[in-house]
């Protein structure tokens, strides 16, 4: 009987935590009418900005864009004068979906237990009821490229819509790359790992043979079960490990290498050469130091934030914010997202400001714009669908007071697929209640009325 009771009570608190972590926005619905977009400055980023525009769009896809359009029956006409349409926003490497509250075990489900997990799929563990989503959309970020972490190979990534009822609805893409924690070339000196230079070291040949052996089992599978169709050939039992790796054997997807230091990135390099795999490299602002050869090898890069301060104690206090602009010069094709953790996730809203950073310290400004909505798309294969503004495309998109970099800019309106989107949030939600509460106080300029 106490073993009943005590089930019960677990079940209740489990229901109640959560609750407590599920957002009140509901998912917009399916767009059943045209909508026109009339009167504002239409920045496509894939050609020139249209002064006095009007953009349509029907069934979720943009069907006109000009300054003169013929509109289409029973189409809703949003009058936006002196306002901005820009692509929606594209957070190119994020944890969004998989954690709630980092200090909350529960709420973490970025990470599976192993270090070579290559059938994890990160859009099957997505909340579509995490409050984190509504606070990064309401900043114009309409688009998550989500991606597990832990291990050695983490698994599959995902490219998510941040509105819907279900992870099937929100996903865009899936998958797109295969995550690989490139391991540390070099000791640590860190006054955090407790382990001896030469531990780290046997760890690091460890890591890197687990990742050659992954391969290596992966590729003689795939050459197995090619053959299964052939006379004579017996039966070849499934392996979900090796079956998930397949598409990057077949260079369909990329394997998504995150490596920060320098002697990680070359040697993450190294064997992508030597592999002839598909790559994307996933780093932080050593990256400018391999420059030329990513540009050699064609290699694309996602940079993890611009808000940060240098690794080293000798380096310029502004590496962090040129790193962009290095990449830029180079001619090395990259994006540029948040910091990437799962810690950062509640952090994702200020995608923008990484990228305005950027554009501060020499990115030209309409490659930092790019630098969140096209380049990611195209790092990530689904420039064919968002990105840009373009006739055939998704109609997702923000309206905006202003450039969507600039921190004083508000989000007015915003569309997913044609869906029109709530932006209320849990901040939005805490300004109302604490607006009440002052003026209920009756305080004027912080200051309490007598």
């Amino acid at each position: 009987m106490l073993k009943t009771k005590s089930l019960i009570l677990f079940f209740l608190s489990s229901c109640w935590n959560i609750t407590i972590f599920a957002s009140d926005q509901i998912p917009a619905k399916k767009q059943d009418h045209p909508i026109a977009l009339i009167g504002g400055t239409i920045h496509t980023v894939s050609g020139p900005d249209i002064e006095h525009g009007t953009l349509v769009f029907v069934d979720g896809k943009i069907t006109a864009i000009d300054t003169e359009v013929v509109l289409p029956d029973a189409t809703e006409r949003i009058y936006i004068e002196g306002k901005h349409v820009y692509p929606g926003l594209i957070a190119a490497s994020s944890a969004l979906g998989l954690v709630e509250i980092s200090a909350v075990r529960a709420t973490r489900d970025f990470a599976e237990a192993g270090d070579i997990k290559p059938n994890v799929r990160a859009e099957v563990s997505i909340n579509p009821d995490s409050e984190l989503l509504p606070v990064a959309r309401a900043n114009g970020i309409t688009l998550s490229h989500t991606i597990p972490s832990g291990g050695v190979i983490s698994g599959t990534s995902a490219l998510i819509m941040l509105d819907g009822w279900t992870w099937e609805s929100m996903t865009l893409k899936a998958p797109v790359g295969l995550l690989i924690n490139w391991p540390a070339t070099v000791p640590s000196r860190s006054p955090f790992v407790n382990r001896s230079d030469e531990d780290q070291l046997k760890e690091r040949d460890k890591q890197l043979k687990q990742i050659r052996d992954a391969f290596a089992e992966a590729r003689a599978y795939l050459k197995a079960k090619e053959a299964e169709s052939q006379k004579g050939i017996p039966y070849h039992a499934t392996d979900l490990r090796w079956e998930a790796m397949i598409p990057v054997l077949k260079k369909e997807i990329p394997v998504l290498i995150r490596a920060g230091e320098i002697r990680q990135i070359q040697s993450a390099i190294d064997w992508v050469a030597e592999g002839n795999l598909k790559a994307v490299l996933v780093a932080g602002q050593d990256v400018w130091l391999a420059a030329d050869i990513l540009k050699e090898k064609n290699i694309p890069v996602i940079v993890e934030g611009t808000l940060k301060v240098p690794t080293r104690r000798w380096e310029a206090y502004d590496l962090p914010f040129t790193v962009p602009k290095k990449l830029f010069d180079a001619g090395v094709k990259f994006c540029i997202s948040g910091l990437g953790t799962p810690f950062e996730a509640p952090h994702e809203r200020n995608l923008p400001y990484h990228a305005a950073m950027a554009a501060a310290y020499g990115l030209p400004k309409e490659e930092a714009l790019k630098a969140v909505t096209l380049y990611p798309a195209e790092i990530l294969g689904v420039a064919d669908r968002v990105g840009s503004l373009d006739i055939g495309k998704d109609a997702t998109l923000i309206v905006t007071t202003g450039d969507p970099l600039e921190i004083t800019t508000q989000v007015e309106r915003e569309f997913i697929q044609g869906r029109d989107i709530d932006l209320s949030s849990r901040h939005t939600q805490l300004f109302e209640k604490y607006k009440i509460k002052y003026q209920q106080m009756g305080t004027t300029n912080g200051t309490t009325a007598k």
